[in-house]
């Protein structure tokens, strides 16, 4: 890095700010619409839907279907699905355009419609006001001049990387680029998006790469779950990648022993990359972790109905934070099960405890006894009892969402977590995460391990505040969480 982009203050870690101007804002998906959307009906015909679209110099025509829901007809669906098929051009639209689009609302941040297009490999989204009208469309390239920009460049390098060494090189710039991001002032939630989305396409790459070396293993055949931060998109640079697989039905313990094999090349080609492979065995080359659609769904009851057994809670709090990253992106092996968790009230009140049970707390007893009352894990005894409330917070309200913020904010307002105390939260962990991040931009800077643990001189005065701050209103929200579930019914505590 360059010597303008480091500062040193004697022994504490300082990010600087970029200095060059930056060549513009864009926060939300608003930012991004430049022209009026082109839209078509349903009953017109594809030769009309491609002079509409030649008309209006775009590749796509958005199809209303009722119910503030949309298709989408784009040129590349036409040749594929028109031209390619030998089907009429007279045809009409709605004859191809059966099933709705993804779309984003106003306001949007603009990551997250990225993340959204990125998710459902779509080229174009349909932005939609409150009313459910579509006021436009983002495509793909309309992010290149967005602060995500430069990430969505590194990611396509990486998902268009000819050799393991190719994969490993452009993964390593991971590190600068979440540091550039900070530099340049993007919020944390944003920054950490990113690098999941880079995340991802390295671990889809690297499967792609070694799979394609095992003709005899079916890549149809698996889904492969992230597990953990990189699962509810909230990354940094200590995070371990961890993992789990669902075969089909039809693989047989032989062929998952192959599996697993080939998923170790892919664990050594991750961490010649420079990721780190979760210590704790949490990874789909293990055998817990690779299982058929049916061991899981097996697996999951059992853990729901004996909850204390076979490691049941640790499983469960994985397993709550899966997300699909390579085959069927439906896959209800495990999540149809976690789903109805709430007919389980035992299992639900055990894992409610378990989030309770690991206080946030800036000193333990053991660096009373040690004399390490100088450093603080931020990501142990504060980020972790956070997350835990949000888990379980989302869960009691049968909310599917996976990151910290949308659980928090999806939880607001019920018995154990009002809005007030959701809105504190939220608040906390981004100021926890921006001080955890801008931490370990600054030692990676300067050269050294980047870690959790914080040694508080190092920080500001401001940080050293703010953290203090945030962990005393975990701590109070818990204190009052604890309460209450002595005596609220467990079937009212959502």
């Amino acid at each position: 890095m360059s010597d303008p982009e480091r500062v040193m203050h004697g022994d504490k870690l300082v990010v600087a700010r970029r200095r060059d101007p930056r060549p513009g804002e864009h926060a939300t998906v608003d930012d991004l619409i430049v022209t009026a959307p082109v839209v078509g009906t349903a009953s017109m015909t594809i030769r009309d839907a491609a002079a509409l679209m030649t008309e209006h110099g775009h590749d796509y025509v958005v199809i209303p279907l009722g119910d503030s829901r949309y298709g989408l007809l784009t040129d590349a669906d036409i040749r594929a699905r028109v031209v390619a098929d030998g089907r009429d051009p007279a045809m009409a639209v709605g004859d191809i355009v059966t099933t709705a689009c993804p779309t984003v609302q106003r306001e949007t941040p603009a990551v997250d419609a990225l993340t959204e297009m990125l998710e459902h490999e779509r080229t174009v989204l349909p932005v939609l006001d409150g009313a459910g009208v579509v006021v436009g469309v983002v495509a793909a390239a309309d992010f290149v001049a967005a602060p995500s920009g430069p990430g969505m460049a590194l990611r396509g390098q990486v998902s268009r990387a000819a050799t393991i060494e190719d994969l490993q090189a452009r993964t390593r710039r991971v590190p600068y680029l979440v540091a550039d991001l900070l530099r340049r002032g993007e919020p944390v939630d944003e920054i950490t998006s990113v690098a999941s989305l880079i995340h991802d396409a390295v671990v889809r790459r690297a499967l792609e790469i070694v799979l394609g070396r095992h003709p005899e293993l079916d890549p149809d055949a698996v889904t492969w779950l992230s597990l953990g931060s990189n699962a509810r998109r909230e990354p940094v640079l200590t995070s371990d990648v961890d993992s789990a697989v669902s075969f089909d039905d039809s693989v047989t313990d032989d062929q998952i022993a192959a599996y697993r094999s080939a998923f170790a090349e892919v664990d050594d080609i991750l961490r010649g990359a420079g990721m780190a492979i979760d210590t704790n065995g949490a990874i789909a080359s293990m055998p817990l972790f690779a299982r058929t659609h049916t061991q899981w769904r097996s697996a999951a009851q059992a853990w729901i109905d004996a909850p204390l057994d076979n490691k049941g809670m640790i499983f469960t709090s994985l397993l709550l934070d899966a997300r699909p990253i390579w085959g069927d992106p439906g896959l209800s092996a495990v999540g149809e099960v976690f789903a109805d968790l709430r007919m389980h009230p035992g299992t639900k009140a055990l894992l409610l405890q378990e989030s309770l049970a690991h206080k946030a707390r800036l000193r333990s007893m053991r660096d009373v006894l040690t004399g390490r009352g100088g450093t603080f894990d931020i990501k142990q005894d504060a980020l972790t009892p956070l997350v835990n409330i949000a888990r379980w917070a989302a869960l009691s309200v049968e909310s599917s969402a996976l990151d910290t913020r949308s659980r928090l904010r999806a939880a607001a307002g019920s018995p154990m977590l009002p809005d007030d105390h959701a809105g504190t939260l939220i608040e906390v962990f981004d100021v926890l995460q921006r001080v955890r991040l801008g931490y370990q931009v600054a030692q990676f800077d300067r050269g050294e391990p980047v870690s959790d643990e914080l040694t508080m001189k190092r920080l500001s005065p401001l940080d050293r505040s703010l953290v203090a701050q945030a962990v005393r209103e975990i701590a109070g929200v818990q204190r009052r969480m604890t309460n209450l579930s002595n005596y609220l019914p467990i079937t009212e505590q959502g």
